[in-house]
This record gives structure tokens, sequence and C-alpha cells, in this order.
């Protein structure tokens, strides 16, 4: 895919794009509307949608077509919640010590084409290292290397041994006391400096780790890591230099802290209470539920050898637990965004999400506005993209067979436009 992408690339730049491309779609999911149209051609000329027409007009001459009369032309997924610069593995905590920042970058590379060629064309890019997402959010818009849009946190803020804390799991002779430069924070001060921090660094959005985590060499995956006063301090700062502020957040007590102290959304959020579902209603956040993750996490528990010991506990305790809470959510009301967590799986499986929210009970039209015009708007990029409409951008992905009455159907991508540049094709 690497190669038919930097050709697709090589191509656009030399001029040799087509006047203008025409897709013929049998379906065509907008983003917006409840209503699937049917027969319809969608035009893309510059980079953008110029017409949506009824029935299949013919190409003139230069154009060209794209056939999807047997499937569905959808606007390009959102995934919120990503890790491009990893993946987890059972080597992954030696993996630490060997990776050098040369091969931690090489592999965002090829993470990212793999998230494209699955059809997410954005991504929210929740924590990194070496702050190589936003040297490849950098690439990427450039054109030097294939990619959808990142939306950069670089590396996520933490408490001293929380779930961010980078020198978790060291032994004692190669710790050290990590601070705000790190994104290791213990104080309403370290927290500002460690935004301004991330301001310096070049990052598009705040991620915070409000409990402990599942992957973290770190007894406890639930409790609460920051004060209160601690996130209103990020989330304060953060407004100034106009970032939204995301928090992992896995047991009730740090859900609600990150919820008062005023965070944009909660990821995980997979011990939830009624009283933080309440409270995330009341200030509209959002919930990023990332099923994917609780789901393979428990899967390879399964097998005893798979995790670190202190790891492994933990994942049995999530897994079961996620897709229930999203349902939950979901049937109290509390406002959702797709998101993966990829870099726990694989890259390129995204769109599995769809059918575990589906399955939980979202039905797929709503599982698929949460991937496209909700997080666009989240984002502030829904005068751009996140639905199909003319003067949009012509970010477009295309499946086989209908969403609506097959969500899996999005984990079969064939067809993705973006850049004015067609990266897959059926």
């Amino acid at each position: 895919m690497l190669r038919a992408a930097a050709l697709a690339l090589a191509l656009a730049a030399a001029g040799t794009a087509p006047a203008a491309t025409l897709i013929h779609a049998g379906r065509v999911i907008d983003g917006v509307s409840d209503a699937v149209k049917t027969n319809q051609t969608v035009v893309v000329d510059g980079g953008k949608i110029t017409s949506i027409e009824n029935g299949f007009r013919a190409p003139a001459s230069g154009d060209q077509l794209i056939d999807l009369k047997d499937g569905t032309l959808l606007p390009g997924f959102f995934d919120m919640h990503v890790h491009l610069s990893s993946e987890y593995s059972k080597n992954a905590e030696i993996e630490e010590y060997k990776l050098n920042e040369a091969d931690v970058a090489i592999n965002s590379v090829v993470y990212a084409d793999r998230t494209l060629m699955a059809g997410f064309t954005t991504v929210r890019d929740l924590g990194d290292e070496f702050l190589v997402t936003i040297a490849l959010r950098n690439a990427i818009s450039a054109g030097k290397v294939p990619g959808p849009r990142i939306v950069a946190a670089g590396k996520a803020i933490a408490t001293t041994g929380g779930h961010a804390d980078p020198t978790n799991g060291w032994a004692h002779r190669f710790q050290h006391d990590p601070g705000p430069d790190e994104g290791v924070v213990n104080s309403v001060e370290d927290a500002r400096k460690a935004v301004r921090q991330r301001y310096k660094d070049g990052s598009d959005t705040i991620k915070i780790t409000a409990t402990g985590g599942v992957l973290s060499i770190a007894k406890n995956g639930a409790n609460p890591q920051f004060t209160e006063d601690e996130v209103r301090a990020v989330v304060t700062t953060a407004r100034d230099y106009g970032f939204k502020v995301a928090a992992h957040a896995h047991g009730a007590e740090g859900i609600k802290r990150a919820v008062r102290g005023g965070v944009d959304s909660i990821e995980h959020g997979t011990f939830m209470d009624d009283e933080a579902i309440r409270l995330m209603k009341e200030r509209g956040t959002f919930y990023v539920p990332t099923i994917s993750a609780g789901n393979w996490v428990y899967e390879q528990a399964q097998d005893p050898d798979f995790f670190p010991p202190i790891v492994r506990p933990k994942a049995l305790q999530v897994g079961p637990q996620i897709q229930a809470t999203f349902a939950k959510a979901y049937k109290a009301g509390v406002k959702i965004m797709f998101g993966t967590d990829t870099g726990v799986s694989a890259h390129g499986k995204n769109a599995h999400e769809f059918k575990l929210m589906v399955d939980a009970g979202m039905p797929p039209m709503e599982a698929i506005k949460s991937a496209t015009s909700i997080p666009a708007k989240f984002l502030e990029l829904d005068d751009k993209v996140g639905s199909i409409a003319v003067g949009k951008l012509g970010e477009l992905v295309g499946v086989l067979g209908d969403p609506i009455k097959d969500i899996t159907t999005t984990e079969h991508v064939v067809f993705v436009m973006k850049d004015n540049t067609i990266y897959k094709a059926p």
C-alpha cells in the first residue's frame, strides 16, 4: 500500500491528476442526514466537491470515473483516539529500550499509511514518543508521505508514577524525576508549564492521564491521579493557547474530577458511574469509548505470558466492562465520538469499532456520524470535512455493500480519496 500511495502522491505532484473525478455511487451517506441517497454522481474537482447529482453522469474527456454503483460513498472517517508512534506487542516492554527515535518515526509512517488505507482521513493522536507524530503531521500536510490529517497531542501529561510517566517500570538506577518538559506534573504550576511546553512543542491538543491505565507498568489501572485543581489548571491554561483537553480516565472518581475540571472529552471511561454520566451530560463532555482496545487487551490477557504480570490483572478487569459502559452511556444520552485507541490494537483495523458500537445498541447511522460530522464539528473542521456537501473537501471513502444493513462493510474500504489524490480505488 505504501508503494501505491507514494505513486499517487508523485502523480499528483507532477500535475497528472484528471480534470475532475466522478464517483458513481449506488448509495451516499453524507454524514449529517439520516437519509441514504441512491444512484448519485459526486464530482470532485481541484480537491473540492463541486457537484452532487441524481443519476450517473457520463464523464467528460479527461475525467476519471470511480464505479461504486454496488457500494456506498461516505465522508472520510475520523478516529478520535490513536497512537501512531507505536503498536503494542508481546515485546513492547523491551522495545521501549531497543528502539531509537528514528525507528519509532519510520514505524509511524507505516502505521499512518495503514490508517489512511482503512478509510480514516483524520485522526486525533493522543500521546506519542519523541514528538514523532508532530513531525509526521507536518510531513503529511506537506505531501511528503501519505497519511491521515493528524491532530497531535505530542507527549501526554501525567503525574509522577501516573499512566504516562515515561519512567514507570524502570530499574531504580535508570529512574529520574521527570518534570513538566517530559509531561509529568505534581502541582498547579507544573500543570500550567506542561501545557505551555506542549504549545512550544507544536501540539494541537492536550491529553492528560487522569487515572491509572492498563498498559503502564503500575499496579492500579483506575485510581485518580490528578487533583481537581491540577485538572482545572491544565484546562484554563489550555484555553489560553486554543487547546481542547482530552482525559484518559478509567475510574469513576478520576472521571468526575476531570469533568468538573472542564475537560472536553473522556477517553475509555470504563468504570464511569451514574454521577459521572450525569456530570458529562450537564457539561456536554464527550465520551470516546475505545471498545476495541478494551476487547483487545482482554483477549491477549487470556495468554498468561503475553503481558507483564502487573498488567494482566488490569486487562482482565477492563475488557469485560468497557462495552457495557458504552451501552449504558449511549442509552443515557452522553455525547459520543468514535475512537479506538489503535496502537494498542493493530493499525488499519480501526473500523472494527463500528461493529462493537452497533452490537452494544448504537444504530449504524449514529455510529457513522460519530466518526464523521460529530468529530469534525468538535475539532472545528466541519467547514472543510466530515460530510459530503458541495464546497467541502473531497475526503471520501467507499465500501461495497450497505453499511446501514451490515456495518462490517466499513472494515472493507475499497476507495479512499484525500488531498485530491486517490489512494485506493475499486
